[in-house]
């Protein structure tokens, strides 16, 4: 045995210190590497802190509410040291097991790989009665390697081996971790239940005189308050409208939305197509895509782009998409979709969040038809997307003006008008719109 410090790890590039929000572990737990050990809070996101090592959790060494720099010790762990076995991090797969994981095994029979898995889970087993016993390790999935915690849910859910396949590993070197399981569960139960949007959960109210109800307002909601109030002070806020005429780009989607799905897996929303319309009008006016620093102007040469996602719980968070105008269609998709799920999953990490340029919010997907979005400072500038609907409207063609039905939506584009004019912002608007408009409507997915 070995008693090993556990540090706080690195959150992001410009964060040195969080907050201990909660222990997840108390001591005397039993903990695998990877398992979620406490939640913390840095200025930019709340994020859970996995286990340095699998062993006893023997002390606890920062309280809730601390303030902790950055690699300074929060744990000690107690760990099996195996004879000329030095303590540190998590040993990586087995050779065989490395072997199947970069391709290797193309004249190894997949079933001794299986073969060997269970072995070594096996062997762990009997060195140690605290781990699960052993299960049966599918030969489909026997290239990718599952602690005996993670083995064990396997098998007491049931999961099988095609959806065992479709897990991506969040650990070191893409293991499954006991978080991936439970992530998988949750999304499955979400699919088993009826698709009705759950009302956002509240804080629990509280009755003083019987005529008003008292809810005391959780830390992301302070810091949003704060933040808002902030950017309205900073910046004079201006806002201007554009109504769009989306029928292409909606008739586009109908028509690709199964094919997408089937060939790479993500279903495209509207996000990712407003999203590209917006690089490529920064592109087109790059004074939109900058900072202001005391009377200082600083043009950014990364095309970040932050999108605003509502959590379960009611509250708002904006991940970023950094240098956006390096993806393609697919690539953005895949982006965007990856940062809502783990934004609502409560697991993105502070760099996910930092460094945005511009930022965009789909408001349309609330019902809303237009809005006066506040900047995410410092930035200079901020777009909503209203709901799309179904209009009459005037066409224009050859043989004269007709009335058709067309499908509608509003853009509102807000600025910071210091260092933006009407001229700019109004421009910027609406190229955004010419881009949706004039999509092409024989376009590859590519």
């Amino acid at each position: 045995m070995a008693l090993v410090d556990m540090v706080m790890p690195k959150m992001g590039e410009s964060i040195v210190e969080c907050t201990v929000i909660s222990w997840l572990k108390q001591p005397g737990d039993r903990i695998e590497a990877d398992d979620s050990l406490l939640e913390v809070a840095t200025d930019k996101v709340d994020t859970e802190v996995p286990a340095s090592h699998s062993g006893i959790l023997k002390e606890i060494l920062v309280k809730d509410g601390d303030v902790v720099p950055i690699g300074s010790p929060v744990a000690r762990i107690e760990v099996v040291q195996e004879e000329n076995e030095p303590v540190g991090p998590p040993s990586p797969p087995s050779p065989v097991i490395e072997a199947a994981s970069a391709g290797e095994t193309d004249e190894q029979d997949v079933a001794s790989v299986a073969a060997q898995l269970e072995a070594d889970v096996s062997q762990l087993s009997s060195r140690n009665p605290d781990f699960p016993p052993p299960v049966e390790a599918s030969p489909a999935n026997a290239n990718r390697f599952y602690s005996p915690l993670v083995l064990n849910m396997i098998k007491t859910e049931g999961i099988s081996e095609a959806d065992l396949a479709t897990i991506v590993g969040t650990g070191a070197e893409h293991r499954v971790t006991k978080n991936d399981i439970l992530a998988f569960l949750e999304k499955r139960k979400n699919q088993q239940a009826a698709s009705v949007p759950a009302e956002p959960s509240l804080p629990k109210a509280v009755s003083v005189n019987g005529q008003s109800d008292i809810i005391q307002m959780d830390r992301m909601r302070k810091m949003i308050a704060e933040r808002m109030v902030e950017s309205k002070r900073i910046a004079p806020h201006v806002t201007s409208f554009v109504e769009t005429d989306m029928t292409v780009l909606v008739q586009w989607r109908e028509r690709v939305k199964k094919q997408f799905q089937q060939q790479y897996g993500e279903n495209i929303t509207y996000t990712p197509l407003l999203i590209e319309a917006v690089v490529k009008a920064i592109g087109d006016f790059p004074m939109i895509n900058i900072s202001v620093d005391g009377d200082r102007i600083l043009v950014k040469k990364a095309i970040n782009i932050g999108m605003a996602v509502a959590l379960p719980n009611g509250n708002l968070i904006v991940p970023v998409i950094h240098n956006a105008d390096q993806y393609n269609l697919v690539g953005l998709t895949k982006k965007v979709n990856d940062l809502s799920r783990r934004a609502r999953e409560n697991k993105l990490t502070a760099d996910d969040l930092a460094n945005g340029t511009y930022t965009v919010s789909n408001i349309g997907t609330f019902g809303n038809v237009m809005g006066t979005p506040i900047i995410v400072q410092p930035q200079v500038a901020i777009m909503a997307f209203g709901s799309i609907e179904k209009k009459p409207a005037v066409i224009e063609t050859p043989q004269g003006d007709l009335i058709g039905i067309r499908q509608k939506m509003f853009i509102s584009h807000s600025y910071d008008h210091r260092v933006v004019d009407g001229s700019l912002g109004g421009q910027f608007v609406k190229r955004v719109s010419d881009y949706l408009e004039r999509f092409d409507a024989d376009r590859k997915i590519l």
